[in-house]
């Protein structure tokens, strides 16, 4: 970690702000992010509240143009932040907290490029015909957000960066094909549709999901049931990275991959839940997810799991 130890007053506020709203707005992303030490959760947070102003914009109710028009302006924010051009005294407390952590960790920026790249796929309605499409679009949304996150958490000396990218992006895509998963329902209502079109015509679920049952005919349960193994298979990858973390942003990691694995065990116990409303997991399950990650359990199971296994 670069820079001094000291903190100003004003990026001090920056980042309490960038940490109210990832409490506030991402409970699962909050639950791992605690255990880490201040400086690498408060970089965590200003990341989370760069990428949840870029998720909103797409999110929004507004026109696709007015949505590319304001994509495009936190592009050149973001741009600023890169060159350095966004000072204490900035009005926008994401820009200073994001400008100061990027100067005290080796953050690959051009990740939240890659994620407004994809929520800017979201505005065009694109459409998936296979996974190696979708992928695309996860890696954008997700993939270089595990990619950014380690340039906060940092592989210890004597472990492969570029393997560690490469396990954090398969992670990523692992949590995005797990919301996925669990928001069929409510992304049908929005118009989306991410699963991959030949996924949707293999199990007869082409006509999507606008109701609490699955759709007439189809192999629901099926296309749960494959999506879900794919999901673990990279769940099973992207696990190999805990290894080569330290304790505390292993424990991170542990807790937030835990929540969403065990997420998806509930959707494959009851595939039509998702279309009956948002699954979700109690906050004692949480926080026994995180108490496990903090204590290394996954870590040293992955450790110790033959490198084959996946």
């Amino acid at each position: 970690m670069n820079g001094s130890a000291h903190t100003s007053g004003p990026v001090l506020a920056a980042y309490r702000y960038c940490e109210t709203v990832t409490g506030h707005e991402a409970r699962n992303f909050a639950y791992g992010i605690r255990l880490l030490p201040t400086p690498k959760r408060q970089a965590m947070s200003a990341l989370y509240a760069f990428s949840r102003r870029v998720d909103d914009i797409g999110d929004g109710e507004l026109p696709p143009q007015e949505k590319a028009v304001r994509l495009d302006a936190t592009r050149e924010l973001l741009t600023r932040v890169r060159e350095g051009r966004v000072g204490e005294d900035d009005t926008d407390p994401v820009a200073v907290a994001l400008a100061d952590c990027a100067t005290r960790f080796p953050i690959p920026l051009e990740g939240l490029d890659e994620l407004i790249d994809g929520v800017l796929m979201d505005v065009r309605g694109e459409t998936y015909e296979t996974w190696d499409d979708l992928a695309l679009y996860c890696r954008c949304v997700a993939g270089a957000i595990g990619r950014l996150s380690l340039g906060v958490f940092g592989t210890p000396n004597g472990h492969d960066s570029a393997r560690a990218a490469e396990y954090a992006d398969t992670l990523g895509l692992a949590l995005q094909l797990t919301n996925i998963l669990r928001d069929v329902r409510e992304d049908a209502g929005n118009g989306r549709t991410y699963l991959p079109a030949r996924d949707l015509a293999k199990f007869g679920c082409a006509a999507g999901f606008h109701s609490d049952t699955a759709p007439p005919g189809s192999d629901f349960a099926g296309l749960i049931e494959f999506e879900v193994g794919r999901a673990r298979a990279l769940f099973a990858t992207g696990y190999r990275l805990l290894p080569m973390l330290d304790r505390r942003s292993g424990a991170c990691v542990a807790a937030m991959a835990g929540i969403y694995r065990r997420l998806l065990d509930r959707i494959a116990a009851d595939p039509e839940a998702v279309l009956r409303g948002r699954v979700s997991l109690p906050a004692r399950q949480k926080a026994y997810v995180a108490m496990r990650g903090l204590a290394g359990v996954d870590a040293r199971r992955t450790t110790r799991r033959p490198r084959g296994d996946a």
